[in-house]
């Protein structure tokens, strides 16, 4: 991964989720957004990205938006979803996004591993870092429902 930029990294991250998008949920997303520090929404994916480079990839969204996501996911209405299949739903973005991004990292030197998919929750959480971190922030959506991903190499 050392040539790639973090623009690179970025839009590679950013092709990853549309595409992912696009095959479970069945609309495209565009970026929407670049920001450079913002904060998280109610509820976030991440996994973690270990390798001769390590980083963690988020994906944020609000439960109403997870609820829609995974109503299109499985083709029940929204208020039919429950909480616990709207984090799985946002599970499965999150691994099927880093795994796409790291499928494109990998060569013969420089092999990437990804940890189990997480969920955090809560409102206003943002990240700190007591050394030097590269952080690509952007939301991706498509005018009805967005979603804030977020990738930090180190």
């Amino acid at each position: 991964m050392s040539t790639f930029s973090m623009d690179k990294i970025g839009s590679i991250f950013a092709d990853a989720l549309k595409e992912v998008i696009t095959t479970t949920a069945g609309f495209s997303f565009e970026i929407s957004s670049q920001e450079q520090d913002s904060g998280f929404e109610e509820m976030t994916g991440l996994m973690s990205l270990n390798g001769n480079h390590h980083g963690l990839v988020f994906l944020s969204a609000d439960e109403i938006v997870m609820r829609r996501i995974c109503s299109y996911m499985t083709g029940l209405h929204d208020n039919d979803i429950a909480l616990k299949d709207a984090e799985d739903a946002l599970c499965e973005l999150v691994n099927m996004t880093a795994g796409s991004a790291k499928s494109r990292f990998n060569t013969a030197d420089d092999a990437y591993t990804l940890s189990p998919p997480f969920i955090l929750r809560g409102n206003n959480m943002s990240i700190i870092s007591k050394k030097r971190v590269n952080v690509i922030s952007m939301v991706l959506g498509n005018g009805e429902i967005s979603i804030k991903l977020k990738v930090v190499f180190y």
